[in-house]
């Protein structure tokens, strides 16, 4: 009898909440949340609009020699695969964050998660559009025999960071942060293919010769920093 009783408890206990679930926070979902994602992704794009940084880019060719070594070996590669991969890569870091944050959570848990994602998305666009308008550094291809024409897209001056290694970084971050304030299921696992995604969208923009080692690398440390402030200040609700 002590051993059935025994049995059950122990069933029970694994069907039950992990530890701690019931103080999870759950993040709020409201009509601002929202809001404020459109805001921060509108600052986001006024670089654009106003066409910054203006001017021609300082140098076309540069010279790879003023390149720190763990760039200089990036001049010269270019590869519209990986170009297209880091692409539908990113889309993959995006679609399983989301799908690995609202899985198994109530449906307005779900929503709030969502909310904490679309707004590290969005604060994380905002930083790195700016940052790029305001450092303008040149593009790997600059320092190449297609200088001359490059030079005339001025997104060629918009290298550093890396937009890409920024978001799946953000993105990964947010979701591992979240994934461990309230215990959602898998989260090991997840955290694992997020990030090795999140590395493989750096290493592909490099490789498609659009950006430098630390262009990837600035943009995975500030990805992961706005990721980080977003899953943390986010507000919950009771």
């Amino acid at each position: 009898m002590i051993r059935r009783v025994l049995v059950i408890a122990w069933a029970a206990a694994a069907a039950g909440p992990a530890p701690g679930a019931a103080q999870a926070p759950a993040y709020r979902a409201a009509w601002s949340s929202w809001a404020v994602a459109v805001g921060a992704g509108g600052f986001a794009a006024l670089p654009g609009i106003l066409r910054l940084p203006r001017g021609a880019p300082p140098c076309a060719p540069c010279d790879p020699a003023g390149l720190p070594g763990i760039d200089r070996w990036v001049v010269g590669l270019e590869s519209h695969g990986a170009a297209t991969g880091s692409d539908v890569l990113l889309l993959g870091v995006a679609g399983g964050a989301l799908v690995a944050s609202v899985s198994g959570v109530s449906a307005d848990r779900a929503r709030g998660d969502a909310a904490v994602l679309v707004n590290a998305v969005a604060w994380t666009s905002l930083a790195t559009e700016w940052t790029k308008a305001l450092i303008h550094r040149s593009r790997p291809v600059l320092y190449t025999a297609q200088a001359a024409s490059a030079a005339r897209d001025r997104d060629n001056r918009r290298s550093f960071p890396s937009g890409h290694a920024t978001a799946a970084f953000a993105l990964a971050t947010s979701y591992a942060v979240m994934a461990q304030r309230q215990h959602l299921p898998h989260a090991i696992r997840n955290d694992v293919l997020l990030f090795s995604g999140a590395a493989g969208v750096g290493a592909l923009r490099i490789a498609a010769g659009r950006h430098f080692t630390t262009d990837v690398l600035g943009g995975a440390l500030l990805g992961a920093g706005v990721g980080w402030l977003t899953a943390h200040l986010y507000p919950t609700r009771p």
